[in-house]
């Protein structure tokens, strides 16, 4: 049994979702040296869901390498990454305000998915899960999308928004998992964090 695992996120969503359900968790951050953009690159025609859990798990062996790197203490590491997918069209983060606007423009009026893997390694042991969740978003005006774009929350954010922010007020419907369009689906990541002896 581990009394913490480590969280390899820089997401502070997931660090106040593991907390809500009562799991120590340290930070297992990427340093300056590690490329970590470079693992989501999209391979040609990926399907949203293989691309989620393949970036999941090549996130996983970076942070397994960069425990081992540091000498840190044994415990299970937590990794997570959330895609949007409008159709078989992955949309990653913007790169510039620009791009957030053209991925709002898409996203209006219109029901897409948003997929989270989650992969935990414990010792030689890896398990893993996928989340899949609808959002339908109302039809935004172009003042509405240039005023949620000025706001600076879709940066940093697959898809250009953040489901617990201000895109709330053009969320219309979601189905499956809150949490999962936040980050971490809380029911998924317990149920994998029990099949390592971690409480929760």
């Amino acid at each position: 049994m581990s009394d913490f695992i480590y969280l390899a996120s820089q997401s502070p969503r997931r660090s106040q979702l593991l907390t809500q359900i009562g799991v120590a968790h340290e930070l297992l951050l990427p340093d300056p040296a590690e490329d970590a953009e470079a693992l989501e690159v999209v391979r040609g025609r990926e399907a949203p869901g293989r691309y989620v859990a393949r970036v999941t798990g090549l996130k996983l062996d970076a942070a397994v390498a960069r425990l081992q790197r540091l000498g840190l203490p044994a415990a299970p590491v937590l990794c997570a990454d959330t895609t949007v997918a409008l159709g078989r069209e992955i949309l990653g983060k913007p790169a510039d305000e620009a791009d957030a606007r053209r991925i709002l423009q898409q996203l209006s009026g219109q029901t897409h998915r948003v997929l989270t893997a989650v992969a935990i390694q414990s010792g030689r042991k890896r398990v893993q899960a996928v989340s899949e969740s609808w959002v339908q978003f109302a039809p935004m005006t172009a003042s509405q999308i240039k005023a949620y774009v000025a706001s600076g929350e879709p940066m940093g954010k697959a898809g250009a928004y953040g489901v617990q922010g201000r895109a709330a007020s053009h969320i219309e419907q979601i189905r499956g998992s809150y949490s999962g369009i936040m980050g971490l689906p809380l029911f998924e990541t317990a149920a994998l964090l029990r099949s390592v002896g971690v409480a929760c």
